[in-house]
């Protein structure tokens, strides 16, 4: 199934309760429907946010690629309920971000990243990068990501075919109509 096929079927329409009150709509489609109720059809950040832009969605994905496997591990990093972590993962898995397995034990279900869930990559570390800068006061510790020779991540710099540094004012978008 496509990540981005908003006419998958949701498997928790019926739930109620809390879930329901407190859902992101990553599955905004009626099923009588033949088209996706995008927030805006023609923007790939809009589609983008649909799909995983809640905190508990991200989140999840970011522990993921942190090594979590089991719903109970998500459940201990995130401290979400449980319910809204069913509906999380649930979403997550039928958008292609993340793949459900049998864990090597054979008891119970995993969740792993897909190549979509993987492709987050640099959306989770844009994030964090962010964050370092904007969410800590100077010198307030906090978690450091390292590659896998323990140096810290430098910092990621979107550039143009060039080389020039990218950013608000030097990037236009192009509109579809």
């Amino acid at each position: 199934m496509s990540r981005i096929d908003s006419r998958a079927a949701n498997p928790d329409r019926t739930g109620a309760g809390e879930a329901n009150q407190d859902r992101t709509d990553l599955d905004r489609t009626d099923p009588d429907r033949a088209e996706p109720d995008w927030t805006d059809p023609d923007c790939p950040v809009a589609r983008a946010l649909d799909l995983v832009g809640d905190r508990w969605s991200l989140l999840v994905v970011r522990d993921a690629m942190d090594g979590a496997r089991s719903f109970t591990e998500f459940h201990r990093r995130t401290g979400v309920a449980r319910n809204i972590l069913t509906d999380r993962l649930r979403k997550l898995a039928a958008h292609g971000v993340l793949a459900q397995r049998t864990a090597p034990s054979g008891r119970r279900q995993e969740y792993v990243l897909t190549d979509a869930g993987r492709d987050l990559f640099l959306v989770v570390l844009a994030l964090r990068q962010w964050g370092e800068r904007h969410a800590f006061n100077p010198g307030e510790p906090h978690s450091t990501l390292l590659d896998q020779h323990g140096t810290p991540v430098p910092e990621v710099v979107a550039t143009g075919a060039d080389g020039t540094p990218l950013d608000a004012d030097t990037t236009l978008v192009r509109k579809t109509r």
